[in-house]
């Protein structure tokens, strides 16, 4: 259930990197989000919106050798998503955040993102959540 909701907070992120802020309510229909995910979409934006530079810092710190803004879009945005959902949310198992990630990148980015993705996330989890 959560699957759609965070792939279409993904889309808002995303857009949102190129000024596209407009979009929110258009990814929603075209997924068919339910009002709970719809709920859980807008958490998941809010809160990186909320602690976009507390995030980008810990990308910057974890991401060895490629700070926030050097990262493909695509990347950076499920990134930024999924440490929201692990520093902010906690009902959902790290774990989860970090497959879900995985998930997304490997459906829109490049075959070497899932594993940066992972190794990335496994770091802030391993640093950040002990």
């Amino acid at each position: 259930m959560r699957s759609k909701a965070r792939e279409c907070a993904f889309k808002v992120i995303f857009a949102s990197g190129f000024g596209e802020n407009e979009c929110r309510r258009a990814v929603y229909r075209a997924a068919e989000l339910n009002e709970e995910e719809t709920e859980y979409a807008d958490k998941l934006v809010a809160l990186v919106g909320q602690h976009r530079a507390e995030l980008a810092e810990m990308l910057d710190r974890y991401a060895i050798g490629f700070s926030e803004r050097r990262m493909f879009p695509v990347d950076r945005s499920v990134l930024l998503l999924a440490l929201a959902e692990i520093m902010y949310i906690e009902d959902v198992p790290p774990v989860v955040s970090v497959d879900e990630a995985v998930g997304l990148v490997k459906k829109y980015s490049t075959e070497k993102s899932a594993g940066f993705v992972n190794g990335v996330l496994a770091a802030v989890i391993a640093g950040e959540k002990q």
